[in-house]
C-alpha cells in the first residue's frame, strides 16, 4: 500500500471516440486483476478515512476492500464490497465518485485521488467472474414485504431484506425492471445487462418479481398492507420539470426523460414515434445536470447534426460532472454557457428559436451560491429543430398514498423518519427520489439499505 509515489493515478482506458458515438455500448473498459491491484495499491490507508466517513453516503468499507485487492484476495474484496452495498457494480460505474469518495481521497490534492469507482465496479465484475456468489441464504422466515418501484431504492431495499432471509415481492409498472437505470442511465454509462444480471441474482434468491403492475392502478396500496407485514415505496421522481416559459408546449419541445425512455425502448427493439429520431437535426439541450448530458451524448449517437447545450451559469457551477461534461465534449457537443433561455417560438418558416440572453454570475445568494444576472439588451435566437428540457424532476403522484395514511409535502414528496424511512403509517416506508426528490443513485441506495434494517428490526423482533 501507500504505493502513490511511484504510480500515478490510472482511469480506465476509454474507446475512441469515433468507434463509440456508432452505438450505446459502455465506453469505459474497467481494470482486470493486474491494474485493479496497481491502483488500489495507491491508497495511504487513513486512521480515519474521509472517502468512507465523508464521501460516502453508504459508508463503504473502501479502504478494506482496496487493501484485499492489492493483496491479491479478490474473494475478500469482493464480499468486502458486496457487504454494504446492494450493486456496487453499478454504483462503481455511475456515482459522481469526483463529489463523493474520490473528491474527499486524502491523495485528492495534486496526487490524484485513488480511482475508488473504477476499483469498485472492476472488483465485482472479477468477482463474477471468477465464479464467486453473494450469501442470500433464501427465504427463512414467513413475513413478506411488499416493494414498489424496481428503481436503486427498491432493488436495495429488496437486497438486504433477502439477504436476511426475508420474503420480498416486487411490483413495477414498466416493462423492464430496474427504474432509472433502466430507462434513464443510456447505456454507454451501463450496459443493461449488467442490471439484468443484478435482477437475476435477486430472483435465485427468491425475489418475486411482478411486471406492468401499477400500484394503485392494477393493484391498490391497501390490499398490498392487508397481504405484506410491510411496503417499501421507493417509486422515483420521474415527473420532468418544466420552466413555465412561454413555447414550452411546441411539438419541437420535449422533456429529457421522455426522450431518454423512449431512445431505450428503441435500443429494446420496439418500435417508436419519429419525433424522437434526432438523425441529421440540430438539437438543442436545456440544462446542466447529468440528464442534460445523458441527452447531449445520446442525440450524438442518434446522428444528429449538431448538439448544444444551454446552461444559465458558468462552467464552474454547473451540477453535472466533470467527467460528463469532458465525454461529452469529446463526443462534439457544444456547450453555451452563461446563457438563460427566455421564451421559445416558431418563426413564419416554421423554424423552432430558442431566444435567449447572456448572463454574468453575480453576488452569492443566501445559499452561498452566485446570482444569475442577465446582461441588458443580449437578447438573440438558437434555432433548433429539437429542443429538450433537462431541467430537473418532480415526484409523480401515486394513487392511494393518502388514502393508506401516508403524508406528503406540497410538492408531493412522501414524509419519513429519516432514520428508519417510516412514513406516517407504521406500516409503509419509503426513501429514494420520492422522498428526496431528485438525487443520486448511490443516495437511493442508502435509503433502500436504511428501509430494510428497520423492517428487519420491527419483523424478527417478534
Amino acid at each position: 500500500m501507500q504505493n502513490f509515489i511511484n504510480t500515478s493515478r490510472r482511469d480506465p482506458d476509454k474507446v475512441e471516440t469515433t468507434e463509440r458515438l456508432k452505438n450505446f455500448d459502455e465506453i469505459y473498459q474497467l481494470f482486470d486483476n493486474s491494474q485493479v491491484r496497481k491502483q488500489a495499491e495507491r491508497c495511504v490507508q487513513c486512521g480515519d478515512p474521509f472517502c468512507t466517513t465523508i464521501g460516502c453516503p453508504l459508508q463503504n468499507h473502501i479502504p478494506q476492500w482496496l487493501e484485499a485487492i492489492s493483496a491479491r484476495d479478490l474473494e475478500r474484496a469482493f464480499y468486502l464490497s458486496n457487504e454494504s452495498s446492494p450493486f456496487p457494480e453499478i454504483l462503481g460505474r455511475i456515482c459522481p465518485q469526483g463529489h463523493l469518495c474520490e473528491g474527499a481521497c486524502t491523495l485528492d490534492d495534486g496526487h490524484g485521488a485513488i480511482t475508488i469507482g473504477a476499483i469498485e465496479a472492476s472488483i465485482t465484475d472479477l468477482g463474477f467472474e471468477a465464479g464467486l456468489q453473494l450469501p442470500f441464504p433464501g427465504i427463512r422466515h414467513e413475513q413478506k414485504v411488499a416493494v414498489v418501484g424496481s428503481g436503486p431504492a427498491g432493488i436495495s431495499c429488496a437486497h438486504f431484506l433477502l439477504r436476511a432471509g426475508i420474503g420480498v415481492t416486487m411490483y413495477e409498472r414498466a416493462e423492464r425492471p430496474g427504474g432509472l437505470l433502466t430507462y434513464g442511465i443510456p447505456g454507454f454509462k451501463l450496459d443493461k445487462e449488467i442490471v439484468d444480471h443484478r435482477f437475476k441474482l435477486l430472483r435465485n434468491a427468491g425475489l418475486v418479481l411482478h411486471l406492468q403492475h401499477s400500484v394503485g392502478e392494477d393493484i391498490a396500496l391497501n390490499d398490498l398492507l392487508n397481504e405484506y407485514s410491510a411496503v417499501f415505496v421507493g417509486i422515483g421522481a420521474t415527473k420532468g420539470k418544466q420552466s413555465g416559459m412561454e413555447g414550452e408546449d411546441l411539438p419541437q419541445v420535449m422533456l429529457a426523460m421522455d426522450y431518454l425512455t423512449v431512445k431505450q425502448h428503441q435500443i429494446f427493439g420496439k418500435e417508436v414515434n419519429s419525433k424522437y429520431d434526432m438523425k441529421d437535426k440540430r438539437v438543442v439541450v436545456i440544462g446542466g445536470g447529468d440528464t442534460a448530458m445523458d441527452c447531449l451524448r445520446t442525440a450524438m449517437r442518434d446522428g444528429a447534426s449538431s448538439v448544444s447545450c444551454l446552461y444559465r451559469r458558468d462552467m464552474a457551477n454547473m451540477p453535472g460532472s466533470r467527467k460528463e461534461y469532458h465525454n461529452a465534449v469529446e463526443e462534439g457537443v457544444e456547450f453555451c454557457f452563461n446563457i438563460s433561455p427566455r421564451r421559445i417560438y416558431q418563426r413564419p418558416d416554421h423554424q423552432a428559436c430558442v431566444e435567449v440572453e447572456k448572463t454574468r454570475m453575480g453576488e452569492p445568494a443566501d445559499d452561498g451560491r452566485q446570482r444569475v444576472e442577465i446582461i441588458p439588451d443580449t437578447a438573440h435566437c438558437v434555432p433548433a429543430d429539437v429542443i429538450i428540457l433537462a431541467l430537473g424532476f418532480d415526484m409523480e403522484a401515486m394513487p392511494g398514498l393518502l388514502d393508506a395514511g401516508v403524508e406528503c409535502d406540497k410538492w408531493g414528496q412522501v414524509q419519513i423518519d429519516p432514520g428508519t424511512c417510516v412514513t406516517s403509517n407504521p406500516n409503509i416506508y419509503s426513501g429514494g427520489d420520492c422522498y428526496r426528490g431528485a438525487d443520486l443513485v448511490v443516495t437511493a441506495a442508502a435509503d433502500g439499505r436504511r428501509a430494510a434494517l428497520a423492517i428487519m428490526r420491527k419483523l424478527l423482533s417478534k
